[in-house]
């Protein structure tokens, strides 16, 4: 399974820099100058390897210059570039609070009061926050704000949520 370390938003600048959203708890090792990435050209597109020459911070995100990639239409073309790493490469530790998208999604969501909600689907990264993605018995995508006070509990087995009013209205609750 491939993991996202980051997605090329845009280009900045006349000499192909690259403005990248950060999907990685640590950019500096990811995108240390010298580290070959692996990128994915977006929906379907083939993959190829890229050499970092350049990593700087910029407004939030991640400026990258690479190799081979020297003017405006070089970067436009990267435009969507997924940049990955192999899951099996990392490990989020014995940390209790830290997880992986990968290892969350097909984890089981109850209520505190024991009701099944239903498989977690995805990990939606949003400029707000996190959601969590959740698959009801119907089929329907039921998001779920990833914040302590709906999600108390996440386990390795399975993910307890506390829904204030309303967060579950029209989902069909399985038991």
């Amino acid at each position: 399974m491939d993991l996202v370390i980051g997605r090329v938003a845009k280009t900045h600048g006349v000499r192909g820099e690259l403005v990248v959203d950060v999907r990685t708890d640590d950019p500096g090792a990811r995108f240390a100058v010298g580290t070959v990435l692996r990128g994915r050209a977006p929906k379907g597109g083939g993959e190829k390897n890229y050499t970092v020459t350049a990593a700087r911070p910029h407004a939030g995100r991640l400026l990258l210059s690479l190799s081979g990639v020297g003017d405006r239409d070089a970067g436009d073309a990267l435009r969507g570039v997924l940049f990955l790493i192999d899951a099996d490469s990392v490990d989020s530790g014995d940390d209790p609070d830290e997880f992986y998208d990968h290892e969350l999604i097909g984890l089981p969501v109850t209520t505190v009061d024991g009701v099944a909600v239903g498989p977690v689907s995805d990990v939606l990264h949003l400029p707000g926050g996190e959601l969590l993605s959740v698959t009801g018995a119907d089929g329907a995508e039921i998001l779920i704000p990833f914040v302590t006070e709906i999600v108390p509990t996440v386990t390795r087995e399975g993910i307890v949520i506390d829904p204030p009013d309303g967060l579950l209205d029209g989902a069909d609750e399985t038991d």
